[in-house]
């Protein structure tokens, strides 16, 4: 029997493939890994992302003995879905190294902009 591993992302996080082409600059040439360092914005591609912002639910009762029974918690969905590329700040992301390959986990509120294709039918241009 083999186990299967499940990366499961919380609240309001994202993971994040960071994008590895950003070593090179528009007109091709490389950058060295200390002027990378500098650089205070990322981008990548989101793969998976939490389930939002938590809701208090009004009708809850503050006292524990009064509850009936358990109810599901609500969220606030976040605007990051898998495959859109996030550009966000690169101090707020912490690195990880799931099954051998490097993602970065953002808070969403560090995500400045997404990139997301969206795919029209539309009249061709002839």
């Amino acid at each position: 029997m083999k186990a299967k591993k499940n990366l499961i992302i919380v609240g309001d996080r994202v993971l994040v493939e960071p994008d590895e082409g950003m070593d090179k600059t528009s007109a091709g040439l490389y950058l060295p890994a200390t002027v990378r360092e500098k650089e205070k914005v990322l981008g990548g591609y989101v793969v998976k992302t939490g389930p939002g912002y938590p809701v208090a639910d009004p009708t809850v009762s503050e006292e524990p003995w009064a509850l009936s029974k358990k109810k599901e918690v609500k969220y606030v969905p976040l605007q990051a879905t898998e495959g859109d590329y996030a550009i966000f700040l690169k101090e707020a992301a912490v690195e990880i190294q799931f099954e051998d390959k490097k993602y970065l986990i953002v808070p969403h509120t560090a995500i400045l902009a997404l990139v997301r294709v969206e795919i029209t039918e539309g009249e061709s241009e002839n």
